[in-house]
């Protein structure tokens, strides 16, 4: 890479190293799958100085592949380690004392190491009662078992009640957030158990709490699930339905993102690049502290993007891109 395509970082607090605005996605294989192509893989994702790397109980064998290639290559220091617990398990999103513990303890076990940088919850149940919740990360959290915990899927009132109840009983509070957010705008539930999205102009005022509180936002889905792969173009529904899976296509293949497609084929245009460049340099275009989860197979792409995200777009090129206005 050249000088100026270094990967830009953050710092997230409680995380001792600096953290690259990309995360890398494991949910997809052959991280998932623990094909042999996944050491080389990771190597050469690391080598483009992305070090932090999202992951799940519910990714198939991605903690089991993430454990086995940082043992082996002795790089766990080197690398920030995200998971998540609290699934939608038959149905029903589970998230209690016991279930954390004994998620937390299969994770720490797969990925063969005494901590996980960051710590997610991947569901809400709203039912649950949010003291329960937060007194069992915080003895984790003390114990050593987790640097910093956050969550997934979430409404930012929720987390802004469980944060408060966290400070009123000198407790730690969630301190970073990920919710789905690109230019694609999730129009349904691509997974169940109520996945939440900040795209769109109905979440207005969930983005602009994440830019009041600058809590960390790390992005899943950042770039549609494949949707600015650009193989496929705006007009063409027919390659777009045998490209994109199914959650894709449930979520993200509507008229509204074809027109979004379709305008970011025009600034590719006008900027002689491809419109996944333009897709990433729009998330990094936004006001909140976002990292983007990104997951491909190809190291050349995600070379390609880190040096987009180093080139937000401006103001004016975001707003062309959500509504057609310059």
């Amino acid at each position: 890479m050249t000088k100026k395509e270094k990967v830009r970082t953050g710092q997230i607090s409680g995380i001792d190293l600096p953290v690259p605005r990309i995360f890398f996605g494991t949910a997809n294989p052959p991280i998932s799958t623990g094909e042999d192509a996944a050491f080389d893989l990771l190597d050469q994702v690391l080598a483009l100085g992305i070090n932090a790397f999202d992951c799940a109980r519910s990714y198939g064998q991605a903690e089991d592949t993430l454990g086995r290639w940082m043992e082996k290559r002795g790089c766990r220091d080197r690398v920030t380690v995200l998971s998540k617990c609290g699934d939608v398990i038959q149905g029903k999103v589970l998230i209690n004392k016991s279930v954390i513990a004994e998620q937390l303890a299969k994770s720490l076990e797969a990925l063969r190491t005494d901590h996980i940088d960051i710590l997610l919850l991947h569901r809400d149940d709203p039912n649950a009662p949010l003291g329960e919740i937060m007194e069992a990360l915080n003895e984790h959290q003390e114990k050593g078992e987790i640097r910093v915990f956050g969550i997934s899927n979430w409404r930012h009132q929720r987390i802004a009640e469980a944060n408060r109840f966290a400070a009123d009983h000198g407790l730690n509070g969630f301190s970073v957030s990920s919710p789905n957010y690109g230019l694609t705008r999730q129009m349904e539930d691509l997974w169940g158990g109520d996945c939440i999205t900040v795209s769109g102009p109905e979440n207005k005022e969930a983005r602009q709490w994440y830019t009041d509180n600058q809590m960390p936002v790390i992005a899943y889905s950042s770039l549609g699930r494949g949707f600015f792969s650009g193989r496929f173009k705006s007009y063409d529904y027919d390659t777009a339905r045998k490209v994109l899976d199914e959650y894709a296509i449930k979520g993200y293949l509507y008229e509204e993102n074809m027109q979004r497609l379709r305008r970011a084929e025009e600034l590719a245009a006008q900027y002689d690049t491809v419109v996944s460049d333009i897709a990433m340099r729009y998330i990094f275009g936004s006001s909140m502290n976002l990292y983007a989860v990104v997951s491909s197979s190809s190291p050349e792409r995600m070379r390609l993007n880190i040096q987009a995200a180093g080139h937000p777009l401006s103001k004016e090129e975001v707003r062309f891109l959500e509504d057609g206005e310059e």
